[in-house]
C-alpha cells in the first residue's frame, strides 16, 4: 500500500507534470508540503497569473501543465485567465484544494460547495472523487482527457484530508502505464474530393490559424500552397500563427468583421479553412462573406467549432494530416505560383516619438529569427502582425478570449517552456494592470523575458469602438498617472524608460542576455491600429 499524495505524484510522473504552477493557502499545504526533488514548484502571487503562466508554458511545450490553486476564491479569482485558456484549447490539468470531507456539509470556511460547477464552461470536465482512494485515478483521467483534441483545462477537486489515505500500489502502477493514443487515420475519399475540388478551383485561397502553429503544421501549410499556387491568410482574431509570414504566399491577417472578411476573400471561388475558426468577429460589421459561386470548407478537430461555423462544410479531422495527405494528392502543380501580398512599410522614428507601428518596427530589427512575440496591446495588434514576421513556428501568442491579464504570465511560461528562445512580451498600459504581480515570479525565478510597455494613458480600443457606435461621453476610458518603471523596480525587475526608437533599440539590445526580466516603458503617440 502507498499513499494518495505517493500516487499522486507518480501520475504526475507518468504525465510530465513536475512543474507545477500554483499560489498555495491552507487546504493546498498537504499536497505541496515536502514537494519530491524531481518537482519544480513556480510560485504566482496571484491566481490569474498563476493561470497565465500555465496557459504559455503548456502551449509552448504541446504538452499538458500542472496547476495548483486555492479552493473556491481562487478557482474564482484564476476563472478570467481560464477563458483565455478555454479559448485557446490549452491542456491544463487543475487542481483544486478543499476543505476536509468531515466539513463539505457544514458552514466550514473556505468549503468548495459546487467544486464541480464553479469552474464551468470554462473546462472539458471537473470532478471531486467520491472517495480518497478514486483520487490517482481522477487525476489520470484528467491528464490524458486534458490533452485530447480538442484540448483544454480540465479541474479536479482534492479534499486535504485524501493525501493520507492508502491506495494499491498495483492500482497505481496500471493507472500510470496506461496510454491513450489518437489515431491518425485519415478519410481517403474526402481527401481526394478534397484535392479534385482545389484542381477544379479557379481561385482557392488557404487561410490558417492556431491549430497549424507546429512545425508538422508549417510544413503541410507551406507544401500545399507551394503546390497549388495558394495565396494564404492568417484567419482573424487568431491567437497564434499556422504559416510563415515571411513565405511570398503569405497576403497578412483578415480584418476581423464580416464584412471586412467578404471583401477580402472576394473573387475566390474556394476557401479552405485549418486550424482556425470559420470566422471569429469584434466588432459587428455585417456583410456578405461569399460569393454566389464560392464554397467554404472547415477543417478542424473540434466538434464544438465545426458546429458553430456560420456557413459551408466543416470536417471534423486532424487539419495538419488532412493537409499534409491533400499536398500528396494535388498532382501536377500549378504553372503560375500566387502573388505575393503587399506588406506595410517598416516604420522609422528613430528620433521622434514613436507610433505603435514605429515600436513594432524597432522590435522586428533587434528580434533574433527565433525570437517569440507575446501581444497583448489589443488597440494595435494589427500593427504588430504587419510588422513582425514569423518564420519559425511558435513564434506569436496573443489572449485567445481578449481576457486581459493573459500577456506577461504567458511570456514568463513560454519562456520557462523555451529557454533557449529570447521572448519579448509587447503590453498595453491598461492591460498591464491585470497581471503586474507576475514581474515578481519573474524576479523570483530570473527569468530573462523582455517586456515592452506601450503607454498612452488610455484604453484605446475602446475608443475606437465608441467612435464605431457613434457615441460622444464615455467615462471610464483614460488611465493616466500610472508609472510602470517605477512598478516595475518595486518588484525587483530592472526597467527603463524609451522615449525614442534609438533609446528602445538600445534598451532592447541591452535586455538580451540579461538575467531576469526587463521592463521597458514606451510612449506612443498616434491613433490606434483600427480592426475593422
Amino acid at each position: 500500500m502507498i499513499s494518495v499524495r505517493q500516487a499522486a505524484f507518480d501520475i504526475f510522473r507518468s504525465h510530465h507534470l513536475s512543474t507545477v504552477f500554483g499560489n498555495p493557502g491552507s487546504t493546498e499545504l498537504p499536497m505541496i508540503a515536502g514537494l519530491p526533488s524531481d518537482f519544480r514548484y513556480i510560485l504566482g502571487l496571484q491566481e490569474g497569473v498563476v493561470v497565465g503562466m500555465a496557459d504559455g508554458y503548456a502551449q509552448a511545450t504541446g504538452r499538458p501543465a500542472l496547476v495548483n490553486l486555492h479552493s473556491a476564491p481562487g478557482v474564482a479569482t484564476a476563472m478570467g485567465a481560464l477563458v483565455n485558456a478555454a479559448a485557446a484549447r490549452t491542456p491544463l490539468v487543475l487542481t483544486a484544494g478543499q476543505q476536509v470531507r468531515a466539513l463539505l456539509t457544514g458552514p466550514a470556511l473556505l468549503t468548495n460547495a459546487e467544486p464541480t460547477v464553479l469552474p464551468r464552461p470554462l473546462v472539458k470536465w471537473s470532478v471531486e472523487p467520491s472517495r480518497p482512494q478514486d483520487l490517482p485515478a481522477a487525476l489520470a483521467r484528467a491528464a490524458h482527457l486534458a490533452a485530447l483534441p480538442p484540448r483544454g483545462p480540465v479541474l479536479v477537486s482534492l479534499p486535504m484530508d485524501d493525501w493520507t489515505a492508502e491506495v494499491h500500489e498495483e492500482q497505481v502502477r496500471v493507472l500510470a502505464e496506461r496510454r491513450v493514443t489518437v489515431g491518425a487515420g485519415l478519410d481517403v475519399d474526402l481527401v481526394r474530393q478534397l484535392a479534385a475540388r482545389l484542381a477544379a478551383a479557379r481561385s482557392p485561397v488557404l487561410l490558417v490559424g492556431a491549430g497549424l502553429d507546429s512545425p508538422a503544421g508549417w510544413a503541410a501549410a507551406v507544401r500545399l500552397a507551394e503546390r497549388c499556387g495558394l495565396p494564404v491568410h492568417w484567419a482573424p482574431v487568431e491567437p497564434r500563427c499556422g504559416f510563415p509570414t515571411t513565405h511570398p504566399a503569405f497576403q497578412g491577417v483578415l480584418p476581423a468583421t464580416e464584412a471586412g472578411v467578404g471583401k477580402a476573400l472576394r473573387g475566390h471561388d474556394l476557401v479552405l479553412v485549418a486550424g482556425a475558426a470559420a470566422f471569429r468577429y469584434y466588432p459587428y460589421v455585417p456583410g456578405r462573406l461569399l460569393g454566389p459561386d464560392a464554397e467554404l470548407v472547415l477543417l478542424t478537430d473540434d466538434p464544438d467549432e465545426a458546429s458553430r461555423a456560420s456557413l459551408g462544410q466543416a470536417v471534423l479531422t486532424d487539419p495538419v494530416a488532412v493537409l499534409a495527405k491533400l499536398a500528396e494528392e494535388v498532382g501536377v502543380p500549378r504553372a503560375a505560383p500566387c502573388v505575393p501580398g503587399s506588406r506595410p512599410q517598416p516604420v522609422d522614428d528613430a528620433d521622434g516619438r514613436l507610433s505603435a507601428a514605429g515600436v513594432y518596427a524597432t522590435i522586428a530589427r533587434v528580434l533574433p529569427r527565433d525570437g517569440v512575440v507575446v501581444c497583448e496591446s489589443v488597440s494595435n495588434m494589427r500593427d504588430c502582425q504587419d510588422q513582425i514576421r514569423l518564420d519559425r513556428p511558435g513564434g506569436f501568442y496573443s489572449p485567445a478570449g481578449a481576457s486581459l491579464g493573459f500577456g506577461l504570465p504567458a511570456a514568463i511560461g513560454v519562456q520557462l517552456a523555451e529557454p533557449g528562445r529570447p521572448v519579448t512580451a509587447v503590453i498595453g498600459d491598461g492591460a498591464l494592470q491585470y497581471s503586474v504581480p507576475a514581474l515578481w515570479t519573474a524576479v523570483r525565478y530570473d527569468v530573462p523575458v523582455t517586456v515592452v510597455v506601450l503607454r498612452n494613458d488610455r484604453y484605446a480600443v475602446l475608443e475606437d469602438f465608441r467612435d464605431l457606435l457613434g457615441l460622444v461621453e464615455v467615462p471610464g476610458l483614460r488611465v493616466p498617472g500610472i508609472d510602470t518603471v517605477a512598478l516595475a523596480r518595486a518588484y525587483g525587475a530592472i526597467a527603463t524608460r524609451a522615449e525614442s526608437g534609438r533609446d528602445l533599440e538600445t534598451a532592447l539590445r541591452d535586455a538580451q542576455g540579461r538575467n531576469g526580466p526587463t521592463l521597458i516603458e514606451v510612449p506612443i503617440g498616434g491613433t490606434a491600429g483600427k480592426h475593422w
